[in-house]
């Protein structure tokens, strides 16, 4: 199995650079549903023997450890892809691998550092967080951050080069290292430490050696994969004709330079995460509420319902990593209007995918809690509300993510900077009041979570329209997908209404309501014609997709004629 896999992949790189975005980016973007399932899968029983008090402090704890990859190494992938893709537009084959060979020793270093500060800084984060036992958590993940920043330059490598397959398998291989170790140690710590006063802590700390299995287990993969590509990638600088090679310097200046507004940008989206817990815990605090109840919300708040909205969400990120070499490519070549084109598409299948899955969760989620959590009763109502109201913050996050890598490959690195500080300043002042005078509780959090994408979302579209001249069709990308996602949530409820009344077995009637909800959502979008035939054949089994619409298309008239 593992040599047909190899293979494949040796033929899929073999290939010429692939400049199809959105097989590229569905290529990533079905590895993170991939990678999101398995995370149900084995967060359930996690988050069911954490507990909620287990569930606050895991939740927390990777709260902070993301802010610390942001800082360290999420920006590599991006950053890396973004340098080798312009290097290979102009076929530097030499200069792109010098780019790697200098991220690698970056990675190193920053990686280190960052470990080490995590480590050594847990326990005043403990204080400072005011959430007994996370230090424990935090040690362990410490070593993880160096770990996913050496994963990281080899994953943006490969996506530089225009494929995204090595990143897709090493998620799918991360995750279900993941899933099987965090499992297996939540047990056996729970059953070592079942009699100690700090067992919810012990549990949080279990749940994370999975997290570093998994990425060692992904740097394995893409360091094999990297030793078999090598061969090519010598061919290439063999033939390489580029008479400029760069100075080692130079490159770590442009990857500092390059690197450094990416980090503040996605800091700034991390940092919004983990500073709500602060605000949090620390006003509710002084308002009275116990800690057993602030850690138990914040378990709802981060382990159940982002737990949920963050799959579609995924979708978006892909997509945003998989247009970066091509817009890269295409300004270089001036072809501006092509960039355009490029940006209405990715929209346009981001959005067909985020509208239907918000109103899904919305519609089903007095459903979906207690089938996914079953052991979480306490905070059940609060779990369903969250994600009833809440699930809209997929279509905002959404955009919010393809909008900030657009302007990014566009080399206006500042400007997604700037627009997500203002939108975290809005965010922790309207939080920080609503937490203070008001009785919303947890709720406060949930406002903030919609408000703080959507305000980034705005203003990244005023740059890009300011910057390039993109004009964001609204009409037909986003109120179709809203209107047959509003017709697709009134079919499913009534539909897992209908079973309820003839089978009353809960997975059962979710399962049907889903399925034809995704029937009634896809009618809809063939009867609105919301995708055109060209665009159809970006798809995976575009050919496929556009046959089936021209049918449905050539019936449709036939009937409607009949009709009069």
């Amino acid at each position: 199995m593992i040599f047909l896999l190899i293979n494949v992949i040796q033929k899929y790189m073999g290939l010429k650079k692939n400049k199809n975005i959105l097989l590229q980016g569905s290529i990533l973007a079905l590895a993170g549903i991939i990678t999101k399932i398995i995370g149900f899968v084995y967060r359930i029983p996690m988050a069911n023997m954490l507990g909620a008090e287990g569930n606050g402090i895991y939740s927390v704890a990777f709260g902070i450890y993301n802010v610390v990859l942001t800082l360290s190494s999420y920006s590599l992938p991006f950053v890396i892809s973004k340098l080798v893709s312009a290097r290979l537009a102009k076929n530097e084959y030499n200069n792109s691998y010098k780019v790697f060979k200098n991220a690698i020793k970056l990675a190193v270093v920053v990686g280190i550092i960052a470990a080490l500060c995590l480590y050594f800084g847990s326990g005043m984060i403990e204080m400072l967080y005011n959430t007994p036992g996370l230090n424990k958590p935090l040690k362990i993940l410490a070593p993880t951050v160096f770990v996913v920043a050496l994963v990281g330059v080899f994953r943006g490598y490969f996506q530089g080069c225009s494929t995204m397959l090595p990143t897709a398998i090493s998620q799918i291989i991360e995750q279900i290292a993941n899933a099987i170790v965090s499992v297996l140690a939540i047990w056996i710590v729970i059953i070592s430490f079942s009699s100690s006063n700090d067992m919810a802590s012990y549990g949080a700390a279990g749940g994370t050696v999975g997290t570093f299995v998994g990425a060692f287990m992904a740097l394995l993969f893409l360091s094999f994969l990297f030793v078999i590509y090598k061969s090519k990638l010598k061919k290439q600088i063999r033939i390489d004709k580029t008479t400029y090679v760069e100075s080692n310097n130079k490159l770590y200046r442009l990857l500092l330079i390059t690197i450094l507004p990416i980090v503040f940008s996605q800091t700034i989206f991390q940092i919004a995460y983990t500073l709500d817990d602060l605000i949090f815990s620390n006003i509710m605090s002084l308002r009275g509420m116990t800690e057993a109840v602030r850690k138990s919300l914040q378990g709802v708040f981060n382990s159940q319902y982002t737990l949920l909205i963050n799959v579609p969400i995924a979708i978006a990120t892909a997509m945003a990593v998989s247009i970066i070499p091509n817009i890269v490519t295409l300004k270089i070549q001036g072809k501006i209007e092509e960039v355009q084109h490029e940006i209405t598409t990715v929209i346009k299948f981001v959005m067909a995918i985020a509208f239907p899955s918000s109103v899904g969760l919305a519609v089903l989620a007095k459903q979906i809690m207690p089938l996914l959590f079953p052991s979480l009763k306490i905070y059940n109502t609060v779990a369903v509300n969250l994600l009833m109201f809440g699930s809209f913050a997929i279509v905002f996050y959404s955009l919010s993510t393809i909008t900030s890598a657009v302007l990014q490959g566009l080399d206006f690195m500042k400007v997604p900077v700037v627009n997500a500080a203002i939108s975290l300043v809005i965010h922790i002042v309207l939080v920080s009041v609503l937490l203070y005078i008001t009785d919303l509780g947890i709720y406060a959090l949930l406002i903030g979570d919609i408000t703080f994408p959507l305000m980034v979302s705005i203003l990244n579209w005023i740059s890009v329209k300011k910057h390039i001249g993109y004009r964001q069709e609204i009409t037909k990308t986003f109120m179709i997908p809203l209107f047959s996602s509003a017709v697709m949530g009134v079919g499913t409820f009534a539909m897992y209404k209908l079973a309820h009344w003839v089978i009353n077995v809960n997975v059962i009637e979710v399962v049907i309501a889903i399925i034809f909800g995704v029937v009634i959502y896809g009618f809809m979008i063939l009867l609105l014609h919301y995708f055109s035939e060209e665009e159809l054949f970006n798809f995976p089994m575009g050919n496929k997709l556009a046959i089936i619409e021209r049918k449905f298309q050539n019936y449709f008239n036939i009937f409607s004629n009949h009709k009069r």
